[in-house]
């Protein structure tokens, strides 16, 4: 986890025991105990941002190559992020992440 988070960064998490003695600022909740939501922990962002992953993966696209795995979480991310926005935001968004990127057919595809 220390990896990829900043030094600063307070981290919210399950009670899986995978997440003790992290050197982040962390609170979690313990799900075992049927505990949702301890003051400011909650896990209910990330696993609507994983169901609205999965369905797309079911609902339109069925298959997701691992080479281009960052590409659909990178996708999903911004749906997720823009989800509250109204429909002329969001594209203004889009297009605003589109000027000055090209990505062209060898670079992904690898030919």
């Amino acid at each position: 986890m220390e990896d990829v988070t900043a030094p600063d960064a307070k981290v919210y998490t399950d009670d899986h025991s995978g997440y003790v003695g992290m050197d982040r600022d962390h609170e979690s909740v313990n799900h075992s105990a049927k505990e949702y939501v301890n003051e400011m922990a909650h896990t209910n962002g990330i696993e609507s941002f994983w169901s609205m992953l999965k369905r797309g993966y079911h609902g339109t696209f069925h298959h997701v190559s691992e080479t281009h795995l960052h590409r659909y979480i990178a996708e999903f991310s911004g749906r997720h992020n823009d989800r509250n926005a109204d429909t002329i935001d969001m594209m203004t968004h889009l297009a605003a992440g589109m000027v000055g990127r090209h990505l062209t057919y060898e670079t992904l595809t690898g030919d």
